[in-house]
């Protein structure tokens, strides 16, 4: 557990440094209105992908070069959650954003990054939703 001050900050941007954009085959520039997480000042967007094995892949976008935070925490999701089934996501700690950044970051900044974990919540339930139909489609045929 990281207890230094320092030691958190060097951290978070270990983690944005790790940010990996979208994939061109996800999302290209101009990015959908749609993939936009609401409230984010670092204009993030999010893609969530369903694998034929029935786990989620996560992508991300930060169109504001000074968006570390939003970095960090897109880098620590795609790592974790990543391969990871819709059901998974709900499972995430409803104070995941204070849990990573502390006191760190402002009230403005922690809704944003809190819109961007539940932007990811969202669609991964979407997702799930959309998979259990067409598992229900298919075993009616």
């Amino acid at each position: 557990m990281v207890t230094d001050q320092a030691d958190r900050v060097n951290l978070l941007i270990a983690f944005a440094d790790q940010f990996r954009e979208v994939p061109a085959e996800i999302a290209t520039r101009p990015f959908p209105q749609a993939a936009m997480v609401p409230y984010c000042e670092s204009e993030a967007y999010v893609w969530v992908i369903p694998q034929p094995d029935g786990t989620l892949t996560l992508h991300f976008a930060v169109e504001n070069p000074s968006g570390v935070s939003a970095k960090a925490l897109a880098a620590i999701l795609q790592s974790t959650m990543s391969g990871a089934r819709p059901e998974a996501f709900e499972q995430l700690p409803s104070d995941l954003v204070q849990l990573v950044f502390r006191q760190n970051i402002s009230m403005g900044k922690g809704m944003g990054l809190m819109a961007l974990v539940q932007a990811v919540q969202a669609l991964a339930r979407r997702a799930g939703q959309s998979s259990r139909s067409e598992q229900t489609a298919t075993a009616r045929n």
